[in-house]
């Protein structure tokens, strides 16, 4: 079955060498070795921690083995790439062969959400500390849209000479509609019920009304440091699937899509927790 080979394959990936017990983003399928050592909690690697921790939870917690890889990995990444700027910001780098890009993604923003997620099975006394940890990262996501024209964040941002949070480049400053900083803010709210993770999301809401909305929909723009932006005239799919999705969940009632039953996959459709799965394990006590 389908299952019986994905299990074969993240057995393997448990046990292959890792650098610094990290997971660089490409494997050889002939050759079984990582090709390049390029390291990334955003673009290309991050469904994976991502569906580490929430394979745990669809399978209403008894899929022992994701969640180890889950938290073994977590500590890995928060070993070598997590830092703290100068101006006092928590962030995830990028790590290619030994070396840190100071930078992070807007991909990678979800992994506040992913840290909030699952810190209530950590062991006990990292719960409060990942629970911080998933914080600092969405405060520091925040900083990205709020040190913007338009208070729509970067494609990418950087921490060096002197800047922090925004993009150094005009190749790295576009808006695609993207979710994932509204998705961290949503797994947030859910969590502390934090007012400020609502006004967060409600500045998101009015800067895509201004500098978004188009006659036919929404459409990304080309520059966030303008406060008159180009139109790329695209309206991506994700932005109906996750971003408008995440957003109306922040403020809906936590029975709206409860965690308890539901868990997001990684373009946010809602996948129901398997609570036979339980059962099963304790005699048909759920």
């Amino acid at each position: 079955s389908i299952s019986r080979q994905v299990r074969h394959i993240r057995k393997f990936l448990r046990k292959i060498d890792k650098p610094f017990g990290l997971y660089p983003n490409f494997i050889s399928p002939v050759s079984g070795n990582w090709i390049q050592h390029h390291v990334s909690v955003g673009g290309l690697g991050d469904s994976f921690y991502e569906y580490l921790i929430k394979s745990w939870l669809m399978s209403a917690k008894t899929d022992t083995e994701a969640k180890d890889m889950y938290y073994e990995a977590l500590t890995a990444i928060e070993t070598h790439l997590v830092n703290v700027s100068p101006g006092g910001l928590t962030y995830i780098a990028e790590w290619r062969g030994g070396n840190l890009d100071h930078k992070m993604g807007h991909l990678a923003c979800f992994s506040g959400g992913m840290i909030a997620l699952g810190a209530e099975d950590a062991a006990e006394d990292k719960r409060a500390h990942y629970r911080e940890l998933a914080a600092q990262i969405t405060k520091t996501c925040h900083e990205s849209y709020d040190r913007s024209d338009t208070k729509l964040g970067p494609e990418a941002f950087w921490f060096n000479s002197g800047k922090e949070a925004v993009a150094t480049q005009l190749s790295e400053s576009y808006y695609i509609l993207r979710p994932e900083v509204v998705e961290s803010y949503m797994y947030l709210w859910r969590q502390t019920h934090n007012p400020i993770y609502r006004e967060w999301g409600w500045e998101v809401v009015m800067a895509l009304e201004k500098y978004c909305r188009t006659e036919a929909g929404f459409a990304g723009i080309q520059d966030v440091y303008s406060s008159i932006p180009n139109h790329d005239n695209k309206q991506q799919t994700f932005f109906l699937a996750e971003t408008l999705k995440y957003l109306y969940l922040l403020f809906s009632e936590d029975d709206m899509l409860s965690l308890e039953d539901w868990v997001f996959n990684t373009e946010a459709h809602p996948l129901p927790v398997n609570h036979s799965d339980s059962a099963g394990r304790t005699g048909g006590q759920l």
